[in-house]
C-alpha cells in the first residue's frame, strides 16, 4: 500500500513540475515581448512578470522538482529491479534531459533577474516544446515498458512539434499582420 501512495505523490509532483516548466517559459515569452513595449508599459509589465516568474519558479517549480525526485528515488528503492530494465534506463536518460532542461530554465531566470534575457520570444516558443517531447517520451516508456515502444510515441510528438512550430510561425505572421497587440 505504501508503494501506491508514493507512486501517487510522485505522479502529482511530476505533474506540478511540468506545469511549472510549461508556464515558466510562457512567462519568459511574455516578459521578452514586454521589453518591446513603450517605456511606461514596459516597466509595469516587466516588473509584474518578474514577480510572477519568481513566485512560480521558487514556490511551485523547484519544490515540485525536488519532491518528484525524492518520491522517484523512494520508488526505485522499493523496486530496485527496475534499474535493470531497458525502459527504465532510457527513462532515466530522459529524466537527466529533464534536469538539464530545468537547469536551462534557471539560466533564463537568472538572465531575467539581471534584466538581460538573451533569447527571442520565437526561440523561447520553440524551446518550450522540448519539455513536451521529454514528457511524451517518459509517459510512453512508463506505460508501454518497452525500450522501443516509446520511439513511436516520440516520433508522433516530433511530428506534432513540427506542426506546432509551423503554427507558431503562422501565428507570428498573423499577429504582425493584424496587430493583435493593439487595442
Amino acid at each position: 500500500m505504501d508503494y501506491l501512495y508514493i507512486k501517487a505523490l510522485h505522479i502529482i509532483f511530476i505533474t506540478t513540475w511540468f506545469a511549472g516548466l510549461f508556464y515558466i517559459i510562457r512567462l519568459f515569452i511574455y516578459y521578452k515581448e514586454a521589453e518591446e513595449k513603450p517605456a511606461i508599459e514596459k516597466n509595469i509589465l516587466t516588473e509584474q512578470y518578474q514577480l510572477m516568474i519568481k513566485r512560480l519558479w521558487y514556490i511551485i517549480t523547484w519544490p515540485s522538482a525536488v519532491l518528484a525526485t525524492i518520491f522517484a528515488v523512494w520508488l526505485l528503492i522499493l523496486q530496485p529491479a527496475w534499474l535493470q530494465m531497458g525502459w527504465m534506463q532510457i527513462k532515466l536518460g530522459f529524466v537527466a534531459a529533464l534536469f538539464a532542461y530545468h537547469w536551462s530554465c534557471q539560466v533564463l531566470y537568472n538572465q531575467i533577474v539581471k534584466g538581460n534575457l538573451k533569447f527571442s520570444s520565437f526561440a523561447l516558443r520553440i524551446w518550450n516544446e522540448v519539455a513536451t517531447i521529454i514528457l511524451f517520451s517518459c509517459v510512453f516508456l512508463v506505460v508501454l515498458k518497452t525500450s522501443f515502444g516509446w520511439i513511436f510515441g516520440v516520433s508522433g510528438i516530433i511530428g506534432v512539434s513540427v506542426l506546432l512550430m509551423l503554427g507558431i510561425k503562422l501565428y507570428k505572421n498573423i499577429r504582425n499582420k493584424n496587430s493583435w497587440d493593439k487595442k
